[in-house]
Parts: structure tokens; sequence; C-alpha cells
């Protein structure tokens, strides 16, 4: 027998004051249009707390689902240690893939950033499609968490939003050698992968002189940008015990 669909609420659930949850909008529509569940179907609900929630749905209108929650379980699939990604915007869908990927690995939370040699378009729209994508890699790899997916129209912003973590690391493909060592990772760590046209020389400085970022190399191969994001997110979480 299959697991209970899962589905993410807007709002944090107050069990067990409130036993009832509406699902609505996007979540409703893939309940109803896509999965067809009706009346009687066990559900997960997530809200973002970490805690997985038994329902089963009660009742079903035109626009919305009651469910009715039976109870709760703390989720094992997060991440003990807080990892964050900020990545270029890439062309086509391939912040998508970053994205969704990222999120299977165990990213706690993605920026997306313009650069000097950036090619692709933010948008609003853009920001709110690739939330979409880690709600749905969320459900699908287990996890209990979305990570939060932001856009920054300002590179220095971008940099700016990783205060306080103890590693920022920094692929840049003009260093000949690494100034961390990615095997010795201990604690949160902001990792910062470019678009396909790379950064410009004082971009990588800005980086290291103002915001306290070590540049590392992931080898002598030139990578795609997105294998870059992926394998940069896998070889730190592995080296961080998450993928142990």
């Amino acid at each position: 027998m299959s697991a209970p669909k899962r589905f993410l609420t807007e709002n944090i659930i107050d069990y067990p004051a409130c036993a009832e949850v509406a699902l609505e909008g996007e979540q409703f529509n893939h309940a109803k249009n896509v999965l067809r569940l009706s009346v009687g179907a066990e559900i997960t609900l997530l809200d973002g707390s970490g805690r997985e929630y038994s329902a089963i749905i009660a009742a079903c209108g035109k626009r919305d689902m009651t469910a009715h929650i039976t109870g709760y379980v703390v989720g094992d699939k997060e991440p003990k240690t807080d990892v964050r990604l900020l990545c270029g915007a890439l062309k086509g869908d391939k912040t998508e893939l970053v994205v969704q990927k990222a999120t299977e690995l165990g990213i706690s939370s993605v920026g997306v950033f313009n650069s000097k040699y950036c090619s692709a378009y933010l948008t609003p729209s853009k920001c709110e499609r690739l939330n979409k994508v880690a709600r749905e890699a969320t459900k699908q790899c287990m996890r209990s968490v979305a990570p939060k997916v932001e856009i920054f129209e300002r590179f220095e912003a971008a940099l700016a939003s990783a205060e306080g973590y103890q590693n920022k690391l920094f692929a840049c493909e003009f260093e000949n050698s690494s100034q961390a060592d990615m095997r010795a990772l201990r604690g949160s760590t902001c990792l910062v992968v470019g678009s396909e046209g790379g950064f410009a020389e004082e971009e990588y400085a800005l980086a290291r002189e103002k915001y306290g970022f070590a540049g590392v190399t992931l080898g002598k191969r030139i990578l795609r940008a997105e294998t870059a994001a992926i394998a940069m997110c896998a070889i730190v979480l592995f080296s961080l015990g998450e993928l142990q």
C-alpha cells in the first residue's frame, strides 16, 4: 500500500486546539483534480514546522477541502545542519532543475541572483515558479519543510544574506586551489555558484574581502553551471554527514 499523499498548508497548524484544516488553491487542485482524492482518503499535511500530520479528508467543496487531523509525528528527513545555496540565474528551466535537486539533497534555503555576466531574467512569477518546484520536490523526497527560494536583483544583496553562516564557500572557475577544505566542514554553510557566464573578478573580490567567502575549486574540469551547483550541494552535505 502506498504512503498517504502529502500536502503543504499555508499556515502553521495549531493542533490539537484546531483539528480541521482547509486545503485551498494549488494544493486543493492537486488533490482533487490531479490525484482525484475524495472524502475518506488519508493524507499527510506539512505546515513547515517539521511536523507531519496524519489526516482524513472530511469534506470536499468546489474550491477547498477540509481535512480532519488524527495525529502527528516529527519528520526525520530534515537536515540537521543549515546549508544555503546562492545560485546565479540560469537560462531556460535549468534554475528549476537546480532548485529541485538541491531540495532533494537537503538544502535549507535557496537564493537566486543576478550578476555581471548573468544573461537570464528574474521576475516575480519566476520566484513563484521556483518555490512551487521546491514544494513539489519536498513532497516527492519525503521532507517535512520546503526550502524557501528568494530572488536577488543585486549580487551584493545575495552575498549579504549569508550573514551568520559559519562557512562561506565561493565556487570560482579561475581559482587554481581551494582556500577551504570541503572535506572538513562543520556547522552552517552557505554556497555560491555562478551562472553560465561565471563571475567577474571584482565580484569574487567583493565576496572575499567584504563578506568573508573562501574560494573553492571543483576540480580541473569546467562544469556546466547547473552541474556545479548540484555537485557542490552534494559534496558539502556529504561532508556534513547529511548523506551518510
